[in-house]
């Protein structure tokens, strides 16, 4: 891996912003995060419908999938516009690192924006082809959206796992030569853990976030068959993908450990080198250490090199000025294996009640739950991204580039900020009009039966 050494070839900005530009940056991914677990997920979720109504004939499906359809285009059409911003931000705020490193992984966002066109050339087909196409030509013109979706976000994430592993290139004389793209983006060691944590993670977010709006339904007595299907069907999902997800994270973390030792050090507060080190559970680091927390004697070192006697590497190994805010990583990190975790006890629950009674649960208090779990696992997949992202810092190339190398020296970013924040508060107020006129209208060609449910 590079070394440090190389980053002092990039002479940093002195800005004034820096960090309201990362606030900036930060505030843009978090609108457009979510949205992404939905191009990712909500697709193959649509097609599930679709698929099932093509299998049983259970008109059901069909109104589902129709309905479903609807919601994904308006999401779609929100992501081009958040997506579009993010992109503008990339070469507004940080052009050093645009024009330094572009040729190492323009071929990445390349086929990210052939990607997006893709998408939003099939989407219109699939609308247009609902009862002008034959069904099972309509149900494979859903099948390049799924991909397209999938082929567009792993561009994104290759390129951010070559950021926390560059290679591919030369630096000479302070400019990127020998550029190879296809070792950079698919040859680096983090590409494959990033993907499928991320992969997974928007299964779960847009399953849980589904369910939860049906769950919403359902305590207020919105129970016939048509919401029983449309929440089995995302939740069943994301609670089969949950449980696996803490055995990638686990994946994750012992990759980090290897090559980003300080990143793991801030993650865990290890204030020093040491072996058998503690895995702390809460507290705040203070002075080398956590402080109020949990401590499980050799945790660490089990779970990040499945050996309790293995050596971690501490903060005070690198200098104060290559470590990140401890804090704001380690607070991030546990918040998303906190949510993570119940995320994974709910769906054990849900499974377990459906395949051993088959049916679905009828407590109250587990609807309850579900209802929080769609919003929570939003807070952690943004919890996650702040792990990945704060984590790396002080680098936007790892060991090559300081951030504050990449940014812009313009002036203005304090007063961009809160237009962007009024900017984005008005996107999200019409979505949750436009969603809410969606649920709202009159369902076609079924009819449906609301059951009126009594507390259980």
């Amino acid at each position: 891996m590079l070394t440090s050494v190389i980053g002092t070839m990039f002479d940093p900005v002195q800005q004034q912003y820096l960090d309201q530009a990362r606030q900036l940056q930060a505030l843009s991914f978090a609108v457009h995060i979510p949205l992404v677990c939905f191009g990712i997920a909500f697709p193959a979720m649509v097609m599930r419908a679709e698929w099932l109504w093509l299998r049983t004939g259970d008109d059901v499906y069909r109104v589902l999938a129709k309905r479903w359809t609807k919601v994904m285009v308006a999401l779609f059409a929100v992501g081009a516009v958040t997506g579009t911003i993010l992109s503008f931000q990339m070469g507004l705020l940080w052009p050093g690192f645009m024009g330094t490193f572009g040729s190492v992984f323009g071929f990445g966002f390349a086929i990210e924006g052939f990607s997006f066109f893709l998408e939003a050339i099939f989407i219109g087909i699939y609308v247009y082809g609902w009862d002008r196409m034959a069904p099972r030509a309509h149900f494979a013109s859903g099948i390049p959206v799924v991909l397209a979706g999938i082929s567009g976000s792993l561009m994104v994430i290759a390129v951010n796992a070559w950021m926390n592993d560059p290679g591919g290139f030369t630096l000479r004389d302070g400019r990127v030569v020998d550029v190879d793209p296809l070792r950079a983006l698919f040859g680096n060691g983090h590409l494959a853990y990033e993907l499928t944590h991320m992969y997974l993670a928007g299964f779960i977010v847009c399953g849980f976030l589904v369910a939860s709006a049906y769950a919403v339904g359902r305590l207020r007595g919105r129970w016939g068959r048509y919401e029983r299907i449309a929440l089995t069907i995302p939740l069943t999902i994301a609670a089969l993908v949950s449980p696996v997800q803490l055995i990638v994270g686990d994946w994750a973390a012992r990759e980090v450990a290897e090559s980003q030792p300080t990143k793991l050090a801030a993650l865990e507060g290890v204030g020093h080198t040491e072996r058998g080190a503690a895995l702390h559970l809460g507290g705040w680091f203070h002075d080398g250490e956590v402080k109020y927390g949990f401590a499980i004697p050799k945790g660490l070192s089990l779970l990040a090199f499945h050996d309790p006697n293995a050596e971690v590497q501490g903060l005070d190994a690198v200098p104060a000025e290559d470590r990140p805010p401890v804090n704001v990583v380690r607070v991030a990190f546990q918040v998303m294996v906190g949510i993570g975790t119940f995320l994974a006890m709910l769906s054990a629950l849900f499974l377990f009640v459906l395949i051993r009674r088959k049916r679905l649960p009828r407590s109250r208090w587990f609807y309850r739950a579900l209802v929080v779990a769609g919003p929570a696992s939003v807070v952690a997949l943004i919890a996650g991204w702040v792990t990945t992202e704060v984590g790396r810092q002080p680098w936007v190339v790892y060991g090559v580039m300081r951030t504050e190398a990449a940014v812009t020296a313009a002036e203005g970013i304090p007063i961009g900020y809160p237009a962007l924040a009024a900017f984005f508060a008005c996107l999200l107020a019409a979505v949750w009009w436009i969603l809410r006129r969606l649920a709202r209208r009159p369902m076609e060609g079924y009819a449906v039966d609301h059951t009126t449910m009594k507390a259980g």
